[in-house]
This record gives C-alpha cells, structure tokens and sequence, in this order.
C-alpha cells in the first residue's frame, strides 16, 4: 500500500475542483492520490469514468453554445 493511499484510507480524501463543466457540474480530483470524481446527474459524487467523461464532454459543448447563443441574444437585444 502506498503512504498516499495510507493517507487517504486514514484521514479521507482531499478534493479539489480541477474542471467545471457546468454551473452544476464540475470534475474532482484528489490532490494525495488523484482520484478522479464527478457529479452525477443526481447532485452526487462518482467516480469519473470513460463513460462520465464523454457526457461531461458533450455537457460542457452544449452549456457553452447555450451560454454564446443567450449572450448572442442579450448583445442583440440591447442594441434595439
């Protein structure tokens, strides 16, 4: 067992927030034995997957077009 691992098992994890995909979701990963976490589509915590980073890929595409289109629209409405 690595003294990391030892570390985490004894005092628990220390997360810190490496990406944020949405307002709502963000990436995780632990600074002594960088595990990885994600928040899944209830609010909670699991682990980041292959799966949940293709979702959380396709998230974040569609959060920031979303996001340019609602600017896009402020921009243009403000100028009328």
């Amino acid at each position: 067992m690595t003294p990391t691992k030892l570390y985490c098992d004894f005092f628990g994890h220390n997360y810190k927030v490496t990406k944020s995909v949405t307002k709502h979701v963000k990436e995780y990963t632990c600074k002594c034995c960088n595990k990885q976490l994600t928040t899944n589509s209830n609010g909670k915590l699991t682990e980041l997957t292959p799966k949940y980073q293709d979702i959380n890929q396709a998230l974040e595409r569609l959060y920031k077009s979303r996001m340019m289109r609602l600017q896009q629209k402020t921009i243009s409405s403000s100028i009328y």
